[in-house]
């Protein structure tokens, strides 16, 4: 089956930057004259994930409102449809508080549906810093959870923001380098997933359902999308970054460890995405910071923190009522995730 495209599948926690590598790949493979789309997942719905696939040109899929597993036919069917556009390589980035990816995803797709994709190995996406606070004492023991068994079902492990973290390993774990902002190491991880050498879904974890479905709700969520009308134009920057502060603020007031926060806006010039991974963190950007000033805007915030779901929204109504503009609020969701219930569990790794 010479025209199967390879389906990557690429985990990792919560902040590990994994759709800004996926972007900087699906750009690589541009260059080289192959074709990419990707697959958004999330627990909610208004995602900016996918709204930062779409804006620079790439063809996308999404499943929103529970994880691959819980939704595997929905996740197959949208990979399905991506066919259409005939893409030589489909990347799907699954939530990223997930795991148990490989006996309730990757096992299920080699078993019944290796006719019309091939599967790379799955790589797991490690950020430092956020590993190194798990490796502390006093690390959340949920979360902590969520993210050593992450790592332990991975067939590949990427050590991210190697430009920030040149020297920074993981205990007993042989690890790649990547950085999105540079490029390094890209080009190698597409060829050693690409390559078919290794092999997709090698590990099966053993899992206790009951402590994972505690671990996620530990988590609130919040999923927001607004338009706004300004009566003075405004950049998308001059919209994001300090409504982007103000949220940062209003949660460390609060007392609720940011997990991840992300915030998207597009305005007729153009768009801008922000994010950080904790409270005060420096923001990563992305998009276009000279686009001229609008009047109409298109707002999408994800937020994921250490707190209970009226924490998150009371935060984000403070923050957002101090918006220059006239605000129409077009979805908004709010809550702690349900108890992962997959669709598929295989117990032994197929070939």
């Amino acid at each position: 089956m010479p025209d199967r495209p390879t389906l990557v599948l690429t985990g990792g926690f919560l902040g590990a930057g994994k759709t800004t590598l996926l972007l900087r790949a699906a750009r690589l493979l541009h260059d080289r004259g192959m074709r990419a789309a990707i697959i958004t997942n999330d627990q909610g719905t208004a995602l900016v994930d996918t709204r930062m696939t779409t804006a620079l040109g790439f063809d996308a899929g999404e499943i929103a409102g529970a994880c691959f597993c819980c939704r595997f036919g929905d996740f197959v069917a949208a990979a399905q449809s991506l066919l259409a556009v005939r893409p030589d390589v489909i990347f799907a980035e699954p939530v990223g508080s997930c795991m148990d990816l490989s006996a309730t995803v990757l096992q299920p797709l080699k078993q019944l549906f290796a006719a019309q994709f091939r599967l790379a190995p799955f790589s797991v996406l490690v950020e430092p810093q956020r590993a190194a606070e798990f490796q502390q004492p006093d690390a959340d023991p949920h979360l902590a959870y969520l993210f050593h068994n992450q790592i332990a079902e991975a067939d590949l492990v990427l050590l991210t923001k190697s430009d920030l973290y040149p020297n920074f390993n993981l205990p007993t774990i042989s690890a790649r380098r990547v950085s999105a902002l540079t490029g390094q190491g890209v080009a190698e991880w597409l060829d050693e997933v690409l390559g078919g050498r290794l092999s997709a879904g090698s590990r099966l974890l053993d899992i206790d359902y009951a402590r994972y479905a505690a671990a996620e709700a530990a988590l609130g969520w919040l999923n927001w999308e607004g338009e706004l009308r300004l009566e003075t134009a405004l950049t998308p920057a001059a919209i994001v970054g300090p409504l982007l502060e103000r949220l940062d603020t209003e949660l460390t007031r609060a007392g609720a460890p940011i997990a991840h926060l992300k915030i998207f806006d597009r305005a007729p010039s153009g768009y801008i995405r922000a994010g950080i991974c904790r409270n005060g963190d420096e923001p990563s950007v992305v998009g276009d910071l000279l686009a001229s000033p609008a009047r109409r805007h298109e707002l999408v915030i994800n937020l994921r923190a250490r707190a209970l779901p009226a924490v998150l929204e009371e935060a984000v109504a403070r923050a957002t009522a101090g918006l220059p503009a006239t605000l129409r609020v077009l979805q908004h969701q709010c809550f702690q995730p349900s108890p992962p219930v997959p669709e598929h569990r295989y117990h032994k790794v197929s070939t």
